[in-house]
């Protein structure tokens, strides 16, 4: 690989400033290049922050920018297609947050545009997926480790009342589902390989902000089916089982594990009980290589469009 990856970072929202810029400042791959706010004050104090060399009064500054690679796009879900494709008409590769867009609709506009660009690859943000702990249980289940997978059952919450915080404004595309379920959705499509049949979903809308504050899910896919709740107001957990007709794995806290610790699952099947253990990582890191490395090697990127396509999708179905 040449010279890494030059990467400029719209908005100093907090995903960005806590976890994503730290972990690309890890990154032999690729490096933040500049910073961009609609306060330009703001813009040059993370810069400062993160010896970030360059920032922008404006989103319009960075894109214009040619020593701008690619960008990383954190902002609210509303704006997550809009920028996509002004970034990409301005000739910038793209790695947007989850959810990809509002609704499929949207993601499918974000697909035509970048089949405009075909030189531009675009991937949308679940970094769980790079994590070595969930690439071995892909492997496990793609190998039949578990026989015909029956069940996936996953939770997924944290608390979070405060009126200033776009996860708690319906416009902007807040909410438990937009923001903590789609990676249910996304981890049981991983898990069955497939799309599921129906889908089904139940919500409880706060009555002040009118968002869904819980939300549950049935996807059944046949031969099996998924079940899953996440919420913005309730105790801080996570998990995720997976059930097939010979074994099962269970994670603990499968989507933000500490950094700094290694991780783990548990898998009981026809063998017995074991424990299988990863060294500490950051799949930040890991998901900014990803990126980095389909643009090095003209590959196509390892999430692809029509996969956030499919998961807002489901997402449509479980709000309908």
């Amino acid at each position: 690989m040449g010279e890494p990856l030059r990467i400029g970072v719209l908005s100093t929202a907090k995903i960005a400033r806590h976890y994503v810029i730290p972990a690309i400042r890890q990154s032999s791959h690729c490096r933040v290049e500049g910073i961009a706010s609609r306060n330009s004050v703001r813009a040059k104090e993370t810069a400062s922050e993160f010896d970030i060399p360059r920032s922008y009064g404006s989103y319009e500054a960075l894109l214009a920018d040619s020593r701008i690679d690619a960008v990383y796009i954190p902002l609210p879900n509303h704006l997550h297609v809009e920028w996509s494709v002004k970034a990409l008409e301005a000739g910038k590769h793209v790695l947007c947050e989850k959810p990809i867009g509002l609704n499929a609709g949207e993601a499918r506009q974000l697909k035509a545009a970048s089949d405009r660009f075909p030189s531009l690859k675009v991937m949308e943000a679940f970094m769980y997926r790079y994590h070595p702990r969930w690439k071995r249980v892909a492997e496990i289940v793609q190998a039949g480790g578990l026989g015909e997978i029956r069940a996936v059952h996953c939770y997924f919450s944290y608390y979070n009342t405060d009126p200033e915080n776009y996860r708690n404004k319906s416009g902007m595309g807040g909410g438990a589902l937009m923001d903590v379920g789609c990676y249910a959705v996304s981890v049981a499509r991983l898990i069955f390989g497939r799309e599921p049949e129906t889908v089904t979903g139940a919500s409880d809308i706060d009555p002040e902000f009118g968002i869904d504050r819980l939300t549950s899910g049935l996807m059944s896919f046949g031969s099996g089916s998924s079940v899953f709740t996440c919420s913005t107001q309730a105790h801080n957990d996570q998990y995720v089982n997976v059930y097939g007709t010979e074994g099962m794995i269970e994670l603990d806290q499968p989507f933000n594990p500490d950094f700094s610790q290694e991780t783990t699952f548990r898998m009981v099947n026809s063998a017995g009980t074991s424990i299988e253990s990863f060294a500490p990582c950051n799949h930040f890191t890991l998901q900014a290589d990803a990126f980095s490395e389909c643009i090095s090697s003209n590959t196509p990127p390892p999430l692809s469009l029509e996969d956030s396509i499919a998961n807002m999708a489901v997402i449509d179905q479980l709000l309908s």
